[in-house]
């Protein structure tokens, strides 16, 4: 459970814990300037790969998806379709994600969007013992076992 009482808990960590999933809080300094997960690794003092950004997409075929990517990856967008059952796929335009996803950029979590979307995690999450990613709100990650995340979310897994 979250260990940091004194902490916001965001909409995910409230899934989170009412489901028995066990993760840490963990603030981080944000710079406005500067979203980028090199940014909130240097500042959790932890390697870029287990830094995960969660990007939202839309396929022509099926909607919008998730991509759950480490912080040194860049997304390929026809591995993105192919993985989504789509034959091409986009990053959805910023004025898009907090009407469809309830998240701003730089705050995206995988975890309590406003509606379930098919979410696709790097397999490399599963390198680790735990791995990060935004708990909803700019400035605080959630630090969880990547296997507990994918059965909690119900994600597939993406090749390396």
């Amino acid at each position: 459970m979250a260990t940091n009482k004194h902490l916001q808990k965001t909409n995910a960590a409230r899934l989170l814990e009412a489901a028995g999933v066990p993760f840490e809080l963990i603030p981080y300094e944000v710079d406005e300037n500067n979203l980028a997960a090199e940014h909130v690794a240097g500042e959790l003092g932890e390697p870029l790969e287990q830094v995960f950004k969660t990007l939202v997409l839309r396929g022509d075929r099926n909607g919008l998806f998730v991509c759950v990517m480490p912080g040194n990856m860049e997304i390929d967008l026809k591995v993105a379709a192919q993985i989504s059952g789509n034959k091409s796929a986009a990053m959805i335009h910023m004025k898009e994600l907090l009407p469809e996803t309830g998240y701003i950029r730089g705050g995206c979590s995988p975890v309590g969007m406003k509606k379930a979307l098919p979410t696709f995690i790097h397999e490399s999450a599963l390198l680790y013992e735990t791995i990060y990613v935004s708990a909803g709100i700019r400035g605080l990650q959630l630090k969880i076992n990547p296997q507990a995340l994918i059965d909690f979310i119900g994600a597939g897994l993406y090749p390396l």
